[in-house]
């Protein structure tokens, strides 16, 4: 190798690259780019069928609007008074001429114009003359109120989840208070008196609380709550309790049961909710009989296991009163789809409600109206939401809490801007993509395996990126390409690294001429510098040196930087922090440490390089895992700071997975990109559901939903 003559003349250029300035909007304002697993193919809809019929085609009804992502709903019980105040100043959208049948009316989670809001809608239908066949229902006419007014609260920027309407009060979770320790999540229950606006919040500082459930009588509240310890990343079940408290204060707080989720109310006395089985590995229905005086506490509390081993049953739904059955999720050994079932507690037995209407379409998250005569729950409309064109995303604008950068939210995997950010490289599995950012001219331009992607900033037509299998041992070939694609009419590919080891994450030096990027050439992942267009046949410059991993590494636009992340404070953990270096190898320092066992990945940085747009679960974990469809690691949050470690902003709120940020040197508009890829609704339910599945012979792998098949 003549790693003496690369160094000496790499060096010569490190003065060079320190002065180069980045080409930015000269108005100042630039945009972010992410990317959020399987989440822009979800298309949410909320649907409900009856309890006492057979369920059919004919006799499912969607109540949302079939526009945005809607899920997690309740059929409320409310007062004539509150319905006058929620419905004054709305108009029905075409006045309904007959108020027979009764109006649906649902509260639910909406995510629209960037944000997550709570909705109240009523769902009126009109019934033709002499016919009351569900069948018949002509198009509904629906009213839609927002809950809570965003706009004006400190929460504007926040995620919003399973909400309860209880009397004049909602009960929800919310995430816009920092806890202000890294790793903690910043979930809490909260309640708004919805004539006054006045918020109180529920949960204790220092605890996080997830799924409430208010009791028939209003009095009490349940919730799945996690410590005060902060999270410790489990993605699977969560480790929370079950706490109670007064629904009016938070007070008068205690755990009626260990180790459950997702709890709902019969009476005020009978909670049923979620576990895993230690004895079975079946995650299970249980019911808690609490003391019916009210003085509660986890020693006084009866447990029963009400759903049998051999499917799992989770989520479960209650209806006040009703002591004849529940409805849950299942996944049962012979499908590999979630379905809603009703569970007849007196015959202990199971029956199939949304198979028979949609068998290859996940449905999560029941829940049953007052009088038990429906469950509603959320799956993906597919194409039937009756417009003549779906439209599908390229990028999805969410509110931005800087009014300088608009973000988005990409349909791609590791995205990355051109020099002049007038274009975006995406990895959709398998294979590299480049978009106009307008959705246009769309190209592929490499078929096979690969992850991450990196624009040199000298060569608008090229592109770097690494091709193999991910998440692979330091032994394993990977390899970083070049793709050049500046002639329209030919691709050429070149491979810049042959030593058969695990070579990744490839960024470019801002003139174009080095790139840095991490091999496991050693038996350990650390981050070397080669020739941009040669690549390591020239030799190479060894930047980082030790045995533990160093990786996802971003060149600053103006030269001096080099940000990765690293395990190096506990090898082989899977804790990643932030490190900055120079080129040429010195000034080495951490620049976030994100908690106990934490993780801080993909760095990238701002046009003029004094930002950087990262990764991270600094914010904690935000609702139980098993109530979203699947996510590698659902803590994922964008976070921007600044490289002297201050300024540290969540730009981001959900229970999704996001990551791979890519911060652009142009302002995209903050309105949603459409594109001319037809709408998929397709999405992986949660990995380790499959587990105990596969002892008795179901599939392993994960099946993509294609939903309304």
């Amino acid at each position: 190798m003549k790693s003496a003559t690369l160094l000496s003349s790499f060096l010569c250029l490190l003065l060079t690259l320190f002065c180069t300035t980045a080409d930015h909007d000269s108005s100042g304002r630039t945009s972010i780019i992410f990317t959020t697993l399987g989440r822009l193919d979800y298309a949410f809809d909320i649907f409900t069928l009856p309890t006492y019929e057979k369920p059919t085609i004919a006799n499912e009804i969607q109540i949302t609007d079939g526009e945005s992502v809607n899920f997690n709903g309740q059929f409320p019980s409310t007062s004539s008074s509150l319905l006058s105040f929620l419905l004054r100043n709305q108009t029905i959208i075409e006045s309904p001429a007959v108020q027979e049948p009764p109006p649906i009316q649902l509260i639910y989670v909406s995510e629209r114009n960037g944000s997550s809001n709570i909705f109240y809608d009523a769902v009126y239908y009109s019934t033709p003359r002499n016919s009351r066949s569900r069948a018949d229902l002509e198009v509904p006419n629906r009213v839609q109120v927002p809950l809570l007014d965003i706009e004006k609260g400190k929460s504007v920027i926040s995620m919003k989840d399973k909400p309860s309407l209880s009397g004049e009060n909602l009960i929800y979770v919310s995430t816009h208070e920092d806890p202000g320790e890294p790793r903690t999540s910043w979930a809490a229950v909260y309640l708004t008196e919805l004539r006054t606006g006045l918020t109180r919040r529920l949960t204790p500082y220092g605890i996080a609380d997830f799924s409430p459930a208010v009791s028939p009588s209003g009095i009490y509240t349940a919730v799945a709550s996690y410590g005060g310890e902060g999270w410790d990343g489990e993605v699977e079940m969560l480790s929370t309790d079950i706490y109670v408290f007064l629904t009016r204060d938070g007070t008068q707080r205690v755990k009626v049961v260990e180790n459950g989720g997702w709890p709902c109310w019969v009476d005020d006395s009978t909670l049923f909710f979620h576990r895993r089985s230690k004895e079975d590995e079946w995650i299970s229905v249980y019911k808690a009989i609490l003391p019916s005086a009210g003085k509660f506490s986890s020693e006084s509390v009866t447990i029963q296991r009400v759903t049998p081993p051999g499917l799992h049953a989770f989520t479960p739904a209650t209806s006040p009163g009703n002591h004849k059955f529940i409805a849950v999720t299942t996944r049962r050994v012979d499908s590999n789809y979630r379905h809603i079932e009703l569970f007849d507690l007196e015959k202990k037995e199971l029956r199939e409600l949304t198979r028979s209407v949609s068998p290859n379409t996940h449905h999560l998250n029941p829940f049953i109206s007052p009088d038990s005569t429906r469950v509603g729950y959320h799956k993906c409309r597919g194409n039937a939401n009756g417009k003549d064109k779906n439209t599908h995303l390229l990028l999805e604008n969410l509110q931005s809490p800087r009014s300088d950068i608009s973000l988005f939210r990409i349909d791609g995997s590791f995205p990355s801007f051109s020099p002049k950010g007038d274009r975006i490289a995406y990895v959709d599995f398998p294979g590299v993509y480049v978009v106009n950012r307008d959705g246009s001219n769309l190209r592929h331009v490499y078929p096979e395996m690969a992850f991450s992607t990196a624009w040199n900033p000298a060569r608008e037509g090229v592109v770097y990126t690494s091709t193999g299998p991910t998440f692979a041992t330091e032994s394993t070939e990977v390899d970083v390409i070049s793709i050049n694609f500046e002639d329209a009419d030919q691709i050429s590919v070149k491979k810049l690294t042959t030593n058969g080891k695990n070579n990744a994450f490839p960024s470019a030096s801002p003139d174009g001429k080095w790139v840095v990027f991490r091999s496991g050439r050693t038996g350990h992942k650390n981050l070397y510098i080669m020739d941009a267009t040669t690549g390591e046949e020239n030799g190479l410059h060894r930047l980082t040196e030790g045995p533990w991993t160093d990786t996802m590494c971003s060149w600053s636009p103006d030269g001096e930087w080099i940000a990765f992340a690293s395990d190096r404070d506990n090898p082989g953990s899977g804790s990643f922090e932030l490190y900055l270096i120079h080129p040429n190898g010195t000034g080495l320092r951490k620049l976030i440490q994100s908690g106990s066992a934490g993780r801080t990945n993909h760095p990238y940085f701002s046009p003029d390089g004094k930002t950087l747009v990262f990764t991270s679960d600094y914010g904690g974990i935000s609702a139980e895992p098993i109530s979203n469809p699947h996510h590698y690691q659902p803590y994922g949050e964008i976070y921007t700071v600044k490289l002297d470690g201050s300024d540290l902003k969540r730009l981001t709120h959900n229970s999704y997975e996001d990551g791979t940020p890519a911060w652009g040197p142009t302002f995209i508009k903050p309105a949603n990109v459409e594109w001319t890829k037809s709408e998929q609704c397709a999405f992986e339910d949660c990995h380790w559901l499959n587990k105990n599945n596969s002892a008795v012979g179901a599939p392993l792998k994960p099946t993509k939903v294609q939903c309304g098949a």
